[in-house]
């Protein structure tokens, strides 16, 4: 479970808390199904947005049974969705190259040893979409450019990392594709990219591997960085929030089903996630990379 992609749970409905949780369990029910046990262990909360979203335009399926037994994982799915076993092929395909991309910046046993798990699973979702694996891996390999040239610019590389990622996404949404659909994934993904490194700015530094955000001297700690340097970043989440919020408005008055859920996440709960990074509260998120470092350890022991 990982992403900064969440909703504003205090501010939930009851009912779209029941239905933000039924898309979660949906999106871990799909990967059991169509990848295995193994595939399960990569549902995240950014991909489940992506669902939510794409559901609520497209309309694949307006209502699926919920989650009941305690023991969830080893259920079944419950909605007969192309779009959702699509989702699940995707959220595969996009760990196996971030799996990639952590090798190529610090190769280690555990990510090896994760990489051998869901080797099978991930070898399968390629076979079923190629085109979607070509299309982020020249996303990655673009990202990775601009990384050797020790390009400075936060927000250029947060939309390069978009850019790549939304040809799948929009092939998904099929006839339900406009350009500010793509605007509104290629946005989510500037700031998911934006918060983690902010995030990640003293385990990078640690590490020695490439972060935006890292001055070239003179670093202490994340929290002197962003004291010093508040302003630019949070003028460039800003700016990617008003992009995305922006296109979202455009797009919110076609869709079909879960508008108010998707409201609260795209007005409230990314807008608080980016707050918490600024404040230092979010710790790191519990994303692949993280845990494979032990960064949640590390963060943990943090004053």
């Amino acid at each position: 479970m990982f992403g900064y992609t969440v909703p504003a749970y205090g501010r939930l409905s009851p009912a779209d808390l029941k239905l933000y949780r039924k898309y979660y369990c949906e999106g871990c029910h799909q990967l059991r199904d169509g990848f295995g046990l193994t595939g399960a262990t990569t549902v995240n909360f950014d991909m489940t947005f992506n669902t939510i979203l794409l559901n609520g335009i497209v309309g694949d399926v307006r209502d699926f049974e919920g989650t009941t037994k305690t023991l969830c994982v080893l259920e079944h799915s419950k909605a007969d969705s192309d779009l959702m076993r699509k989702m699940a092929a995707y959220t595969l395909i996009l760990t196996k190259w971030e799996l990639h991309d952590d090798e190529t910046d610090k190769p280690s046993a555990k990510t090896k040893v994760i990489s051998t798990v869901l080797r099978g699973a991930i070898d399968r979702a390629v076979a079923m979409y190629p085109d979607y694996d070509r299309m982020v891996g020249e996303g990655f390999a673009r990202l990775r450019d601009l990384e050797l040239a020790g390009c400075r610019d936060a927000r250029l590389m947060g939309r390069t990392f978009g850019q790549g990622l939304v040809g799948a996404l929009a092939d998904i949404a099929g006839d339900h594709a406009s350009p500010d659909l793509d605007n509104v994934f290629v946005e989510l993904s500037t700031a998911v990219y934006l918060m983690d490194a902010i995030d990640d700015l003293d385990d990078d530094f640690m590490d020695g591997t490439y972060n935006p955000f890292l001055p070239e001297h003179g670093f202490v700690n994340a929290r002197d960085l962003i004291s010093k340097d508040i302003y630019r970043m949070t003028s460039v989440l800003n700016e990617t929030m008003g992009s995305l919020q922006g296109s979202y408005s455009r797009i919110r008055g076609g869709m079909v089903t879960n508008v108010e859920l998707c409201d609260n996440i795209v007005y409230q709960g990314i807008p608080e996630s980016a707050k918490k990074v600024i404040m230092g509260e979010a710790k790191a998120k519990a994303s692949i990379k993280n845990i494979l470092s032990n960064r949640r350890e590390r963060n943990s022991d943090r004053s």
